[in-house]
């Protein structure tokens, strides 16, 4: 069993990790399952990522300060290793600014989320990956989920992932 330390988001100020709670929720109740903290391959690291039934890739950035959502620079890095693209962010100022034209509504959608539910509010654009890519980053995925699973297990093969 896992001790809260190891939670995902342990990090986080606790309302990033409501907004998390709520978005794997939503993606679940959609069939679409999560990893959250993943890291890719070009170094960047996804907040959540999802995978649906038909195999599409759905990353999401969770937002919960204003500085953070504005002084992100980094977002379009995580559009070639997913077929959609969301902000997930508490109800309120946070969600009027993240409709704003500088992030980019028509490749991205838009969540609002708190520890109990969460809903789209713009969704987002599919925009399909590539055979190859698609086929690495679901055996990444697959992989990661599994190296989880087996620290889950045995405590000693922590850390590894």
């Amino acid at each position: 069993m896992r001790t809260p330390e190891l939670f995902c988001f342990a990090d986080a100020p606790l309302a990033a990790q409501d907004v998390a709670r709520g978005v794997a929720r939503l993606l679940f109740r959609q069939d679409a399952y999560a990893l959250c903290e993943v890291p890719l391959v070009n170094h960047r690291r996804a907040d959540l990522m999802a995978i649906d039934a038909k195999g599409f890739i759905t990353i999401v950035e969770i937002k919960v300060a204003m500085s953070d959502l504005r002084g992100d620079a980094k977002w379009r890095d995580y559009l070639d290793f997913c077929d959609r693209f969301y902000w997930a962010v508490p109800a309120g100022p946070l969600a009027e600014a993240a409709g704003e034209e500088c992030f980019a509504p028509e490749l991205s959608g838009l969540i609002v989320a708190d520890r109990y539910d969460a809903a789209v509010i713009r969704e987002a654009a599919l925009q399909p990956l590539a055979a190859a890519r698609r086929k690495a980053e679901t055996l990444r995925f697959a992989r990661r989920g599994a190296r989880r699973l087996a620290g889950d297990l045995d405590p000693g093969l922590r850390g590894l992932d």
